[in-house]
């Protein structure tokens, strides 16, 4: 009997426990109430359990019966500042907050994989730790949490993850070896010329009409300075600026992302964003400031643990429903997980249509089909046997 027939029977304890979490959303570094549920079920298992560790997260270690490598398994716990609009009988019971990416899942996933290893504890040559992180959502919560020591005594040897992903139908799973999500960064643009009167421009030094240049010719970064055989988004998501509808005003601001695959694209397309604005800006007469701020590095997956992974998967779904070009531009801080350190993050596919259980992430109306907490479950315990059980 494979792991994915131990987790069936598991499943209505799974759904209770991520409908709860699913009830009780947290926000970053706020997850007080989900952190103590998952430090009390680790604690029940016999692991050695670690609490507060960058601020509210949890790591449990699951010591084999024999001398290993030592397997990270990480899930992430918070959940966004939505406002939930489904029709669940689970919906969030806090206004203006609700588990919209699945993190819900992930919690309940990874405490389910770490039953079943426990079950196998006598067989295990080596150990798991499970790290359950705060704070993914703003980027900052595996960074806290290794600098309070989550990669030390022991150092993994190896590291997996997964996100339930609604873009897949359930059933599926996605493993792609190489770069799989990007790197982000935020950057701000400050453009600064001289307001004045709406009626008489030409007394003025107009940074909205400067700023709306810069915006437009940002847009040639992607077209016409990168490589078309690479990746690269510049978004801007803000422009904020002027008050009255006839007053031109001294300052406007610029907020935006940047997301890349690779190093030196990321490293082009900073220059780039300097040299447009500060270009442009001067052009226009106006002066301008831009500071670009990385929030994270890309998401590459390491050849030979996707390899396993992808085998596991192939035993868990049937080959027919692994995906191995499932990539991303959205980002997750689980990389810092696997700086230096070999692993895999993949994708579990969690949407039906049939069931209108296909709202995007991010979505006042995501929700998930909860027969992926069952394949996510047996996807890493199956994972975490192969390498630590013979």
């Amino acid at each position: 009997m494979g792991i994915i027939d131990e987790v069936r029977p598991l499943k209505p304890a799974m759904v209770e426990r991520r409908r709860d979490f699913h009830q009780h959303p947290e926000l970053a570094f706020e997850e007080v109430r989900t952190a103590g549920i998952v430090a009390e079920t680790l604690n029940g298992l016999g692991l050695e359990v670690q609490t507060g560790v960058g601020k509210t997260g949890v790591v449990g270690i699951l010591e084999g019966a024999q001398d290993g490598p030592t397997l990270l398994i990480r899930a992430d716990m918070d959940a966004l500042p939505i406002h939930e609009e489904t029709d669940a009988d689970y919906t969030s019971k806090t206004a203006g907050k609700m588990h919209a990416c699945g993190h819900d899942g992930h919690t309940t996933i990874a405490l389910t994989a770490a039953r079943l290893l426990n079950d196998r504890r006598a067989a295990i040559k080596g150990r798991v730790k499970f790290v359950f992180q705060p704070a993914e959502e703003i980027g900052e919560g595996a960074e806290a949490m290794i600098a309070d020591g989550a990669l030390d005594n022991p150092r993994p040897d190896f590291s997996i993850g997964l996100h339930l992903w609604n873009d897949l139908p359930v059933g599926t799973v996605g493993v792609t070896a190489g770069p799989s999500m990007s790197a982000a960064a935020l950057f701000t643009i400050t453009v600064t010329g001289s307001g004045g009167h709406g009626a008489q421009p030409h007394k003025t030094v107009d940074p909205i009409v400067a700023a709306a240049q810069i915006v437009s010719a940002l847009q040639a970064i992607v077209s016409r300075n990168t490589d078309p055989l690479e990746a690269a988004v510049v978004t801007v998501g803000a422009i904020n600026g002027g008050e009255a509808f006839n007053v031109i005003p001294p300052t406007v601001t610029l907020k935006g992302t940047i997301r890349t695959y690779r190093p030196e694209v990321e490293a082009m397309v900073y220059r780039r964003v300097h040299e447009i604005a500060e270009g442009v800006g001067q052009a226009m007469g106006c002066t301008v400031d831009t500071s670009i701020a990385s929030m994270t590095k890309a998401v590459n997956n390491h050849p030979e643990v996707s390899e396993r992974v992808r085998e596991v998967a192939e035993r868990v779904v049937g080959a027919q429903n692994v995906r191995t070009d499932v990539r991303t531009m959205g980002s997750e801080d689980v990389s810092l997980f696997m700086d230096d350190i070999p692993g895999c993050y993949f994708f579990v596919g969690s949407a039906n249509a049939e069931h209108g259980l296909d709202a995007p992430h991010h979505h006042p109306a995501f929700d998930i089909d909860e027969e992926s907490l069952v394949i996510g479950a047996a996807m890493l315990a199956e994972v975490a046997a192969s390498y630590l059980i013979d």
